[in-house]
């Protein structure tokens, strides 16, 4: 048995009330993460393309305001 399938099967013996708190422990923690992984990516360049790309369709009128 895989560490992931331990923690599946782990996760599914939780008591209701402990589920919950490890679902709003995961949804902070998989944000923290998310967020990590975009400012590695936005250090590194690998957003400069995208950013181009918006800009370009910015200047073209290709965009609206929010």
């Amino acid at each position: 048995m895989t560490t992931a399938e331990e923690i599946e099967n782990a996760i599914q013996q939780l008591a209701p009330r402990e589920l919950a708190r490890f679902r709003a422990w995961f949804k902070l923690f998989d944000a923290e993460q998310f967020d990590a992984a975009i400012e590695r990516d936005a250090h590194a360049g690998e957003l400069d393309a995208l950013a181009e790309e918006a800009l370009v369709a910015h200047r073209a009128g290709r965009s609206r305001e929010l």
